[in-house]
């Protein structure tokens, strides 16, 4: 596989990671489009919110808990910030391993584009 997400969470490809643990890795965006932009993916390669299944649903809710703790821990919580999931090609999606997007640090605009 060619996926450079894998490749990340397998320790293949450096990143700045930012929290991990046995399912779930987060990382800095290495062309981030605010001062602030993680991107939370899961470990096992899933291609995007299309190939979810019922066996998913835990792993997508500690997704979104983690994203809320490096909120905290960044101390962006209380300002604000967007979390964006991009699906398929019109959708935006540009790497087909399921990602979330956690931008902040400057005035969200919307409709996002």
């Amino acid at each position: 596989m060619d996926c450079i997400f894998c490749k990340i969470a397998k320790k293949e490809i450096p990143a700045e990671i930012v929290y991990e643990d046995d399912k779930i890795i987060a990382f800095k965006d290495v062309n981030p489009a605010s001062p602030t932009h993680i991107l939370f993916i899961p470990k096992e390669h899933i291609e995007s919110v299309n190939f979810l299944n019922e066996e998913h649903k835990h792993l997508i809710g500690e997704i979104f808990l983690r994203i809320k703790e490096v909120a905290k821990e960044m101390n962006i919580d209380e300002d604000g910030y967007r979390i964006v999931n991009n699906c398929g090609e019109l959708g935006g999606q540009t790497v087909n391993h399921l990602h979330f997007h956690l931008l902040a640090g400057r005035q969200m605009q919307w409709p996002p584009g």
